[in-house]
Formats: C-alpha cells, sequence, structure tokens
C-alpha cells in the first residue's frame, strides 16, 4: 500500500508522539482532535502535554509541512485511533464511547483502500465492535467481518506500548503487535508501521492484540500489589518494607517491586479491569490485584489521620486547624506532568476534604492545580514546603525530591510512601 496521508484521531500522550514521529520521516499527517486548545498549540509549532524530545519534533514537522492539527477528519490512506478508553461504574464497565465518537467522525471520509487501526487500549472485542460501528456507517463500503480478505477497508489493532517520559524513544525502538482482522489487514498495518519502527512488528489476530496489551498491564498490577500489600503488611509489624524487599530481592529468583501510594495512569489502574469484566468468575487474582493496589490510597489517608492525631498529641496548645500539611507529587509516577488515575491526586483530595488546615502541594511539573479536584490547596516549591508544613507526606518520587533536608528536620512528622527519605 501507499500511505501518503495519515491521520490521526486523538491528538493526547500516545496519539500526538506517533503523529510526530510519523511526520518526522516526510510524510503526510493530519491531526485530529476535539480540543481546539491542542489543536491551535499543534499548529503553532507547540505542545500541550509534558514529553521529553516531543516539543522538538512536533515543531519541525509544523515548520515543515508534514503536520497539521484539526478538529474535523479529513480523508486520508490510514486513520489511527488513540482516543481514551476509560471505565464507568462502580462495576468499571468499558466505555467504548469515545472510540464510538471517533468511528463516525472518520466514516464519512474512508474511501475504498484506507486502512483503519485502533491503538486506544480496548477491551477484547473492540476492533471488531468498531469495524461494525464503520460498516454500519458506510453500507457503500465492506468490511473484514463480512468480506474477508476482500473487504475494501483494512481494520487492526495495533496497542501502544510506550513509557512516559521515553515515548519518542520507544515507539521507534520498541516491538509492534500488529493483530489484523485479517492476514491482508495484517500486512497493511506492518508496512505502515514500518514507516518508524525499528522494532520487530509480530502479526497475529485482533482478539490476541487486544488481550497481550491487557496481559501486560495485568502482570505488572499484580507484582504491584504484592509488594503494596507486603508494605501495609511489614506496616503493622514494625517492619522497614524497603530494607526488606532489598534483602529478599538479593535471592537470584525473587524480583520484588517498590510498593507505592497506589497505581495509576491510564493503563495499568485500567487495562485488569476489561479483563474482570469480560471474565468476571475466572480473573480472581487479577480483580484482587486491582482491589489491593485501589484500596493503598485509603490506606495512606489513615496514616496522614494517624500522624495528624500524634501531632496534635505533642501539641496540645493546637488545633487541627493550625496544622499545614503538604503533599509531594500529584502526577500518576515520577518526573511527568500526567494526573489522570493519579493515586497521588486522589490521596490529596481526600486529605483536602477530612482536613480543617492548609494543604500544600509540590508538584514540579504543573504550573497550576486541577481545581476541579483541589478546590483549597496551594501549590508551591519544595523549598517552601519544607518551611512550612507540620506533616509532610511523600507520595510520588519526582527527582526534585531527593532530598536530606526531609530526614535532617526532627520537627517534621513525615509519611513515606516511596521510600525517597527513608
Amino acid at each position: 500500500m501507499s500511505f501518503n496521508t495519515i491521520s490521526v484521531v486523538g491528538l493526547g500522550y500516545i496519539g500526538l508522539p506517533t503523529a510526530a514521529v510519523f511526520a518526522s520521516r516526510k510524510v503526510n499527517v493530519i491531526g485530529v482532535d476535539v480540543n481546539e486548545h491542542a489543536v491551535k498549540t499543534i499548529n503553532n509549532g507547540d505542545i500541550h502535554i509534558v514529553e521529553p524530545e516531543l516539543d522538538i519534533v512536533v515543531h519541525a514537522a509544523v515548520t515543515e509541512g508534514y503536520l497539521k492539527a484539526t478538529t474535523t477528519p479529513e480523508p486520508a490512506d490510514a486513520f489511527l485511533i488513540a482516543v481514551p478508553t476509560p471505565f464507568k461504574g462502580d462495576n468499571h464497565e468499558p466505555d467504548l464511547s469515545y472510540i464510538q465518537a471517533a468511528s463516525n467522525a472518520i466514516a464519512p471520509v474512508l474511501k475504498k483502500g484506507d486502512l483503519v487501526i485502533l491503538e486506544s487500549t480496548s477491551p477484547v472485542g473492540a476492533t471488531e465492535q468498531m469495524a461494525e460501528w464503520l460498516a454500519q456507517a458506510r453500507t457503500d463500503l465492506t468490511f473484514p467481518q463480512n468480506a474477508g480478505e476482500e473487504s475494501d477497508i483494512r481494520i487492526a489493532h495495533c496497542p501502544e506500548r510506550v513509557l512516559p517520559g521515553h515515548v519518542i524513544r520507544e515507539l521507534v525502538e520498541n516491538d509492534r503487535i500488529i493483530g489484523g482482522m485479517t492476514v491482508k489487514c495484517s500486512q497493511a498495518a506492518v508496512e505502515l508501521y514500518k514507516i518508524f519502527v525499528e522494532g520487530e512488528c509480530v502479526i497475529t489476530n485482533a482478539r490476541t492484540a487486544e488481550m497481550a496489551k491487557l496481559t501486560e498491564n495485568s502482570s505488572r498490577d499484580v507484582s504491584i500489589a504484592f509488594a503494596n500489600e507486603l508494605s501495609v503488611i511489614c506496616d503493622k509489624l514494625d517492619i522497614n518494607v524497603w530494607e526488606l524487599i532489598r534483602l529478599a530481592n538479593r535471592h537470584p529468583r525473587v524480583n520484588i517491586l517498590e510498593p507505592g501510594c497506589g497505581v495509576g495512569g491510564h493503563c495499568i489502574a485500567v487495562d485488569p479491569w476489561f479483563i474482570v469484566s469480560k471474565t468476571p468468575e475466572e480473573a480472581r487474582i487479577i480483580r484482587t490485584a486491582r482491589e489491593v493496589n485501589d484500596n493503598k490510597p485509603k490506606w495512606v489517608v489513615e496514616q496522614v489521620k494517624l500522624k495528624l492525631a500524634e501531632y496534635l498529641l505533642a501539641h496540645p496548645e493546637k488545633s487541627a486547624s493550625d496544622v499545614t500539611i503538604a503533599c509531594f507529587g500529584i502526577a500518576f509516577k515520577p518526573d511527568i506532568d500526567d494526573l489522570r488515575e493519579s493515586p497521588a491526586l486522589q490521596i490529596a483530595k481526600d486529605i483536602e476534604t477530612l482536613h480543617a488546615g492548609n494543604l500544600l502541594i509540590v508538584e514540579p511539573n504543573i504550573e497550576a492545580l486541577p481545581t476541579n479536584v483541589l478546590k483549597k490547596s496551594d501549590l508551591v516549591s519544595f523549598d517552601s514546603a519544607i518551611m512550612q508544613a507540620d506533616i509532610l507526606v511523600q507520595l510520588v518520587n519526582h527527582k526534585e525530591f531527593a532530598s536530606n533536608v526531609v530526614t535532617d528536620n526532627p520537627s517534621k512528622l513525615v509519611i513515606d510512601t516511596k521510600g525517597t527519605w527513608g
């Protein structure tokens, strides 16, 4: 196939870097997003997210005329859908409405020979569902579920597998799983990704490709849950969990991960529920791991309550409204600005709700707090928080927080969920 123009629908943390890398290979790329601010920012050669090297690549691509952004899809030879796939409700039911909206948006501009790839991490069967939505919208075209190898439109699933903070490099270097609805669909997708992918493109079917991404993140979630549960056990038994893990990991076949305040982000905190939703009776370990990790933020909040009571007991002249608490980090992982599904942000929100005194937030990767979540807190510098706060809550081990000034200050009560100051 010949890919003269590629369209990327969804210009977030995956879509924009993908669009930029394609454009850096001198391919015309049309980025589509409903966020008008994002579209305007990109067309000015700037970026609306934080990702190392992305600003340079986007600026060059826009300046050279290979990348443009719009709110309305235009004709292209390949369409990559990279929109959110959250869950909804207490039962964690997958929400495919963004994929459906993207499908309906591109359907009018599809033509015979086009390739449509779903990159969004999705529950098993989502690619087939997307194909059905497209077929319903374009009855004049044939699709793989009905026409097989002879279909007018090729459809595949290719999940992203990159680490925030290293997206540009990993997009190029990592292997890709290609799950076409037919052999020709897979072959077309491989040809597309080989425009920039230096890793191996491994072919399977769409359902296995969907399940592969879910499995990768569920495996990590289970491992993190073990570490998080271990940290709670060690706290009860008065054992330093960080020392314990270091000792246990000296075994040649043991590799325990580091505990934290929970699990966040748009993948690990979400993807396991997609497996549970499809096979609720069978996915017992996966469900339990999710519950352990979801409960860790609540445990951290309880530790804050205990520290607050300890402080007030030591300072009977003060009330809770006189106590200042500082939370260090609200992103979902170190050294990024991404707050999606962040357990640290949820902890800060819960503290703000229960605490009568001041709450300070130290988050060096953002310029303003999300006022829809944190309504009474103040964003301050590391040094300012150390100076003002009575209780220090370490939630995310950003590089800026690696300082001995915390442990050298005996007047402060410290809750360290990452072992940065321990």
